[in-house]
């Protein structure tokens, strides 16, 4: 459009400089001072023709007019000299043109001042022709100027119109590469997914919104028993989905089509029942996806064949179950060896300490020290067996508590002297740097691992030296002991230093012709220092010697107090009553033995359901309930006892069993027992249980109301009086609770009148132990003790606490 515009103007200004009209124009100007010099000669021709003159005066006159009415000299108007000159030139003729058209006499006698008058103008007319020259030379400039300028606009456009066409040019030229190369894109693309397709393990089936089949890859064809052929254009529930899920399968998909719900579709593989050609089923694994096309949504589903994995779970499953079968009966197993082997070492070892009572020679002490050392060991054998059992059920738990280490180092050592001093060997020890005495940790894993590594130091050195060093690698913040134990034993090769921490590993023939032992230390002690968060190693050259060492994170500890240690008196003041059921008879007679020789009384029964007769009609203050017995076994008994709310539903049970599985220990609580003491017994852990039996009797002994006392005011006040009172009396007692809760500093004169008032009431309802420490709290805020009165506030709850219950009763 803008070259089509700048071409027209083109033509135009063309049009208008080729034309005549121009020329004309100035034709007609130059006509009009050649008609004036004409009428100028005229009038100064001897032989004037008058009407030549007014023939040449009429032209002139036609010029002039022309020039001031005609439109082609509209321009040439516009210019202020010229209309001057037109002024002039046309004053001119209005003065002249009387005198022309008078008569001839009079046009004679004028023909003087016409001549001046003409003389006059003169030069106005030639001046007018040059105006106009000049004004139409300036036109044709301006025109031509003009044209320049639309040819070099339409020059430009040309030139732009070129730019862009050569620029679609090679845009078209890069779209056109573009296309080209995404439609061989896209037909590589298709070739790929063809080859894909072709090539894929798993089952690829491609089909509409409606379910009918659009693809089907050789691995499908392949899984499902057919061919693309025989599928194309079939409904995908027809071909593979089995009778019983076609039902499902179509309610899927007429919801899918109705709503939009996708109930599998993207939501990753799931495991189904897929249907071969021959009517067999078999798992598979499967995943749906969409994707947008012209023709609308299409659906490919993704189909794996699981039937040998479905078939390795299965097999899996079953070795699983064995394995924990296995595992079981292997706990089941070390129970009742634990069981069968304590069972009677807890006889041999109960009846040496029965006999270290009695008489004994000198010779006699001596072997009854053989055999409780020999059952000590076995006893520790034991116990490596189920350490290492729970350490690899995951079972084995490590204790915080405070460990004072030089301590526990220096015990160690000096239990090793002897040893070291059979084998001439020199035993130290020391810390290498600032000593770090107290530390968080478990006193008994720590000290087993010392022992074992010291002890086989000392073990296999002789006539050498062995040295221990402690120190703490860590910082302030976050200690870590490192323990060196340095022997110049006979060493190990590497083969052994690999293998030495492994179960059963006992060394080389030399070690194990020298000297003895399961080959489970090591190994034990490994675990304990995992246990405890640290590493184990050893550094050995044969013939030289050996260092090994552990490293463990530890927490400072500040230093417990003191434990004050009160004797036991061997004769009870305060005799206990004892049912003891046990079902092996010297075991039971052990430990009737033991509990005589304290000053309790016992009762014995032979199993579970003996003590559970026994228990319902005598109050015990003390059951010892074996676990594994004929008849009715001891959990049993204890939920039978507790449940049956006899005589001593509410008595301790403690378990006396020789089952140490830690797993098995915390269902005997569960069934409501209140302790586990494990055989063998010791003399040391029953003097233990019996104090502590002995002290929860005696705080219950304490009365807390004298139901006699208030029997007799319930008498005198009749029934429903004495309910009144003792209600609001124990109202009384909340409000003086609360108000004491409410209390940072105690008021002693209103404390002293409120425990006073109180006082008196317990004192009528019986409530002794309320009574005295209301009055000791009086006591105490009359003399003004802070300390005192806070104490007794505390010491108010807690008998409040006791008596409420049973005041009304």
């Amino acid at each position: 459009m803008a070259i089509f515009s700048l071409t027209y103007n083109v033509s135009r200004e063309i049009r208008l400089l080729g034309s005549a009209k121009s020329d004309n124009v100035q034709w007609s100007l130059a006509q009009t001072q050649v008609e004036f010099l004409e009428f100028t000669i005229q009038l100064n021709e001897t032989n004037l023709d008058l009407v030549k003159l007014r023939q040449r005066f009429d032209v002139f006159y036609s010029r002039i007019t022309t020039v001031r009415s005609a439109t082609v000299f509209e321009n040439l108007r516009e210019n202020a000299n010229v209309r001057v000159i037109l002024n002039v030139l046309d004053t001119f003729l209005e003065e002249t043109v009387p005198l022309i058209d008078a008569s001839d006499i009079k046009l004679q006698a004028q023909i003087q001042e016409i001549s001046l008058s003409a003389e006059k103008i003169r030069l106005n007319v030639r001046e007018l022709n040059n105006l106009g020259l000049k004004l139409f030379a300036q036109e044709s400039d301006d025109q031509r100027l003009a044209l320049a300028n639309t040819m070099t606009r339409l020059a430009l456009a040309v030139a732009s119109l070129v730019g862009v066409l050569i620029l679609a040019i090679f845009c078209l030229n890069y779209l056109n590469a573009r296309i080209t190369k995404r439609e061989s894109d896209l037909k590589q693309s298709a070739t790929r997914m063809k080859t894909i397709m072709g090539t894929s393990l798993d089952g690829v089936i491609v089909c509409d919104d409606n379910g009918i089949i659009l693809e089907f890859n050789p691995a499908a064809e392949a899984m499902f028993g057919t061919i693309e052929e025989d599928v194309l254009k079939k409904k995908i529930g027809d071909v593979i989905v089995p009778d019983y899920l076609r039902a499902a399968h179509e309610a899927g998909i007429k919801r899918m089509q109705a709503n939009g719900e996708k109930r599998v579709v993207g939501k990753g593989r799931v495991r189904l029942e897929a249907r071969h050609s021959s009517d067999r089923t078999f798992p598979v694994e499967l995943a749906i996806q969409t994707a947008e096309t012209d023709q609308g949504d299409v659906f490919i589903a993704f189909l794996r064949d699981i039937s040998h994995r479905v078939a390795a779970e299965s097999e899996l499953v079953v070795a699983r179950d064995k394995a924990l079968a296995s595992e079981k009966m292997k706990t089941e197993f070390l129970s009742t060896m634990s069981h069968e082997i304590r069972t009677p070492l807890n006889g041999l070892l109960g009846n040496m300490n029965l006999l270290r009572d009695t008489n004994l020679n000198p010779k006699q002490e001596r072997f009854i020290g053989y055999m409780e050392t020999s059952g000590r060991l076995l006893m520790n054998h034991i116990s490596d067996v189920l350490d290492i059992t729970r350490y690899d059920a995951g079972k084995l738990s490590a204790r915080s508590e405070p460990v004072n280490v030089s301590a526990l180092f220096q015990d160690i050592v000096d239990n090793q002297s002897g040893a070291a001093f059979n084998n001439s060997t020199s035993l130290t020890w020391n810390w290498i740097g600032n000593p770090m005495d107290w530390v968080t940790s478990d006193h008994d894993r720590l000290q087993h691992v010392m022992m074992n590594l010291i002890g086989n130091a000392v073990k296999f050195t002789k006539d050498g030296e062995v040295s221990v060093s402690v120190e703490n690698i860590g910082n302030a913040q976050e200690p870590e002991l490192l323990v060196k134990i340095v022997d110049t034993g006979p060493g190990m090769s590497d083969e052994l230093s690999a293998r030495v921490f492994e179960d059963f590993v006992t060394g080389t023939t030399a070690y194990d012709r020298e000297v003895g032992g399961t080959g489970l230390g090591l190994s034990i002690a490994k675990r304990f220092v995992s246990a405890l968060g640290g590493e184990i190693g050893v550094e050995s050259v044969l013939g030289k010697g050996s260092t090994f060492w552990f490293k463990m994170p530890v927490e400072t500890a500040e230093e417990p107090a003191p434990i004050v240690d009160e004797k036991i008196a061997l004769i009870s003041d305060r005799p206990l009553n004892v049912l003891l059921v046990e079902d092996n008879e010297i075991n039971r007679i052990v430990a009737r033995e033991m509990l005589l020789a304290e000053g309790h009384s016992v009762v014995e029964a032979h199993d579970g359901r003996q003590g559970v007769h026994a228990a319902k009609d005598t109050k015990f203050d003390l059951i010892l309930m074996d676990i594994s017995m004929p008849v009715m076994d001891g959990r049993t008994a204890t939920r039978t006892i507790r449940s049956e709310n006899g005589q001593s539903s509410d008595s301790v049970i403690v378990a006396l069993t020789a089952n140490a599985m830690v797993e098995e220990q915390e269902e005997f609580i569960k069934d409501g027992m209140n302790e586990i003491l494990t055989k063998p017994l010791s003399r040391v852990a029953l003097r233990n249980l019996l104090q502590q039996t002995q002290s929860q009797r005696e705080s219950e002994d304490v009365v807390y109301v004298d139901h006699t006392h208030s029997a007799e005011t319930r008498d005198v006040l009749g029934e429903a009086p004495f309910s009144e009172m003792i209600n609001r009396f124990a109202s009384e007692v909340d409000d003086l609770a609360s108000y004491f809760a409410g209390k940072t500093t105690s008021d002693f004169s209103d404390t002293a009148k409120r425990a006073h008032s109180i006082a008196g009431g317990a004192a009528i309802f019986g409530a002794v132990q309320l009574r005295e420490t209301l009055k000791e709290l009086e006591n105490a805020a009359k003399s003004e003790n802070q300390s005192e009165v806070k104490k007794r506030i505390e010491d108010f709850y807690s008998v409040w606490e006791r008596t409420k219950p049973v005041l009304s009763n």
